[in-house]
């Protein structure tokens, strides 16, 4: 028997990367889950791929708007009935990054709503689900940006760092009502994001990883599926980083 068996997990971006893995590790652990995201061929590809049947459903919602944010949660209350672990997982780079002094309205507030807007906005619709059955897990995936920052990407940088002190206040709000809430900062991991960065700049980027290696995205949804058990019942409020060693100094 899992340490999730009988639970039920949202983890929005959840056809690909760091979100896939994290989705294979819960139904591997019992879990029955819902993955949102935008593209339905993607996940129906993820869906045949990992070949979980009916404890697997994918909503289609773009989580950098509030309705659509809703509906993933929505989406996966009327499938399974309740929910009880949400990942704030989806994120990622935005079309319109730029250095600052040229960085439009537009280009801030899309990164801002993506990585950080998403997770305030279907947390939000989630909790009052958790709240009734006095038990839940809210795990939010920040980034090693938020630590060290990103040139050309303040925008990203900026709602990755929103995200861990969203993280630390809303634990404290639902400290005593029997729901935790956590950051994960992966550092570079292996997605098709990153391996799409031309060869020799991912070379820069693996040397500076203490480790010499990315991640794999397997290893960041062991420590998620971790802060979704019983085990880690104790632990909220906290920050846990994913990065091969980077900024131990």
């Amino acid at each position: 028997m899992g340490q999730l068996e009988g639970r039920v997990a949202l983890v929005t971006g959840g056809s690909d990367g760091i979100g896939r893995g994290i989705a294979e590790a819960f139904l591997r652990e019992g879990a029955k889950v819902a993955i949102s995201g935008r593209s339905p061929d993607k996940a129906a590809k993820t869906i045949d791929e990992l070949g979980a049947g009916e404890d697997l459903v994918f909503v289609q919602a773009d989580a950098s708007s509030s309705e659509h944010a809703g509906r993933a949660v929505d989406g996966c209350l009327e499938r399974f009935g309740r929910l009880d672990i949400l990942v704030n997982n989806v994120g990622g780079a935005s079309s319109q990054f730029g250095l600052v002094h040229e960085l439009t309205d537009a280009g801030w507030d899309d990164g801002i709503k993506l990585n950080l807007y998403s997770a305030f906005w279907t947390t939000r619709r989630a909790l009052p689900s958790m709240l009734d059955c006095g038990w839940g897990r809210i795990i939010n995936i920040s980034s090693v940006n938020a630590i060290k920052g990103q040139f050309g990407q303040t925008n990203y940088s900026a709602a990755k760092a929103g995200m861990a002190g969203f993280s630390k206040a809303l634990a404290q709000e639902v400290v005593k009502k029997g729901v935790t809430v956590n950051t994960v900062s992966p550092g570079y991991v292996e997605t098709d994001l990153v391996m799409a960065i031309r060869a020799e700049v991912r070379e820069q980027i693996i040397a500076s990883i203490p480790m010499g290696r990315l991640a794999r995205p397997d290893e960041v949804a062991a420590v998620v599926a971790f802060l979704a058990s019983e085990e880690a019942g104790y632990i909220t409020g906290a920050n846990i980083s994913v990065n091969g060693g980077m900024h131990m100094m």
